[in-house]
């Protein structure tokens, strides 16, 4: 599913080569925050179930490794 969150990403911002994992998603503009609402449709959609928004589920989701550790972890399961 990570591949999928990166690719998502990138095809948003061509000219962006590489995301780090610790990458804040919006401080970096590869997203603005309007992009980010669609971005959290879009992993809604790869977990196939709505996300609980909560302060600190939307810090998570600012990171790779965040999306990676508190989200899609927690499906792989």
């Amino acid at each position: 599913m990570m591949e999928h969150v990166r690719s998502w990403l990138m095809a948003r911002k061509p000219e962006t080569t590489e995301i780090g994992l610790d990458d804040d998603l919006i401080d970096t503009r590869v997203i603005d925050s309007l992009a980010f609402v669609e971005f959290v449709l879009f992993i809604e959609e790869l977990l196939g179930h709505e996300i609980m928004i909560t302060e600190s589920n939307v810090a998570a989701l600012r990171t790779l490794r965040g999306i990676h550790d508190h989200v899609l972890a927690r499906t792989e399961r």
